[in-house]
């Protein structure tokens, strides 16, 4: 799924986004504006814009979180401190939501992805034409008499 893309590049939000302008034959501004004018039209394009953009945001949550560690190791002295030690952790979560979110992309792009053929790709795909109309579990709790009826004898004792 995402072998094609090295784990090292800097740039996965560029490398995602020719990928998508491939698959779909047009650019980014094309794809998203015919998605916002029809989004029901090709469910595919929705999805992958809707990921591309989460994507997109992601990256630039790196972007600063990067920015602002750099600025904080610029002026520390030879040990880092516990604030500095916070930015590197907020770099790292960055990291992992844009990779995910990029797995997410990949996936999207791909179809022989594990789970888009298959039993369970026809039963996802049941499921999302809308089978069902109702919750799939009970949301209230059934009607219960406050007081049990006195003919109804109690579990563990003796009726008279």
């Amino acid at each position: 799924m995402s072998d094609d893309i090295p784990e090292d590049t800097a740039d996965v939000v560029g490398v995602l986004t020719e990928r998508i302008e491939a698959h779909f034959g047009m650019g980014m501004d094309q794809l998203r504006a015919a998605v916002a004018v029809a989004p029901a039209a090709n469910p595919d394009a929705t999805e992958v814009v809707k990921w591309h953009g989460h994507l997109v945001d992601s990256q630039a949550v790196l972007d600063r979180a990067e920015d602002d560690l750099l600025a904080a190791l610029e002026t520390q002295p030879s040990e880092v401190d516990d604030p500095t030690m916070g930015l590197a952790q907020r770099v790292n979560a960055a990291v992992t939501a844009r990779d995910g979110r990029a797995q997410v992309v990949a996936w999207l792009l791909d179809p022989d992805a594990p789970g888009k053929k298959g039993l369970a790709a026809e039963r996802l795909a049941r499921l999302s034409r809308g089978a069902r109309k109702g919750p799939a579990v009970p949301t209230s709790a059934p009607h219960r008499p406050a007081v049990a009826p006195a003919s109804v004898p109690r579990a563990g004792r003796a009726v008279l």
